[in-house]
């Protein structure tokens, strides 16, 4: 059956779609690697968000906007990206209430996040980072969010016009 009898004729070929749903997951597992080790190796919350982006924007190329709106709209992209900024605030606001200092890094020493590296470089212990791990994922989910949410809005506008 194809496309245009079923009455989805947005969207690249079914070759495209299936490939595409393939590697959306490993796509978004690198964009969590990315945005979890930053405190470590080069990257972090905004780098490893636009590769979440990225993957989100390839289901808009490869489904259409109409079909990723319905699964992802522009109403839970928002409220993924307030949630993240509600995150880093509310770590911002702890720091003040348990170190009596905006965004103080009051999880060294602790167990979560907190264990002091030896001195020198290192060698790849993602449990020192206090609360940057935390400020990462707080702003990847902002740019995830947010520009996803940009760039549907902007698909879906360019559909209107056509």
């Amino acid at each position: 059956m194809s496309e245009k009898t079923n009455g989805n004729s947005e969207g690249l070929s079914p070759i495209v779609k299936v490939i595409s749903g393939m590697i959306f997951p490993f796509i978004m597992i690198f964009s969590f690697y990315v945005i979890m080790h930053g405190h470590l190796t080069p990257g972090g919350g905004f780098q490893g968000g636009a590769i979440g982006a990225s993957a989100i924007v390839m289901l808009i190329v490869a489904f259409g906007a109409r079909h990723t709106e319905k699964r992802a709209g522009e109403e839970k992209l928002s409220l993924f990206e307030s949630i993240g900024g509600t995150l880093f605030i509310l770590v911002a606001i702890l720091g003040f209430i348990m170190a009596a200092t905006f965004m103080s890094n009051f999880l060294v020493g602790s167990a979560i996040f907190g264990e002091i590296p030896p001195f020198g470089s290192n060698p790849g212990i993602l449990n020192t980072g206090g609360i940057l791990p935390i400020l990462n994922f707080a702003v990847g989910m902002k740019v995830i969010g947010g520009l996803s949410a940009v760039v549907l809005a902007m698909a879906l506008v360019s559909k209107e016009d056509d």
